[in-house]
Order: structure tokens, then sequence, then C-alpha cells
């Protein structure tokens, strides 16, 4: 089982996904952040500094190439697209 801390950023715009996704990770000894669209997902990422993004492709406003192409810049978090 997962340790406590490891925190993982949830980026999805379908509810049910991220839910899923949360039960799922939670259930595994995951903390877990959401985020719903691109914009969210930068802000979680730089202000709780998560130790893996699930990032969706198809994120309304800015998607997910861009959302990981951001984050790369500024880190080297483990991004699951």
């Amino acid at each position: 089982m997962a340790g406590m801390n490891e925190l993982i950023l949830v980026v999805d715009d379908e509810p049910k996904i991220v839910k899923q996704a949360r039960d799922y990770l939670e259930r595994s000894g995951y903390r877990v952040l959401e985020a719903s669209d691109g914009k969210t997902a930068l802000a979680q990422a730089r202000h709780e500094r998560p130790d893996l993004v699930v990032l969706d492709l198809n994120l309304p406003g800015m998607d997910g190439l861009d959302v990981c192409r951001a984050l790369r810049r500024e880190s080297d978090v483990p991004i699951i697209m």
C-alpha cells in the first residue's frame, strides 16, 4: 500500500472519470487533488506540488498538451496522459 504522503493531481473535465480515479487512488492510500481545466491544474500543481499528475488531453480552454508543456518548463513531476 502506498504511503499517505503521495499526492496525485487528477485533471479531467468529466466528473465521473475524476470520481472513479479519486475513489481508486484513495482506496490505494494516495491523497488526491482534482482539477477540471488547465488553468486550475497549473495553479494546483504550482501550489500543492503533487508527486504525479494524471492529465486528460481534451480539456476546455487550455488543453492537456499545453498544460504538460507549462508543467515541464517548471517541474519534472511525472505526468501520465
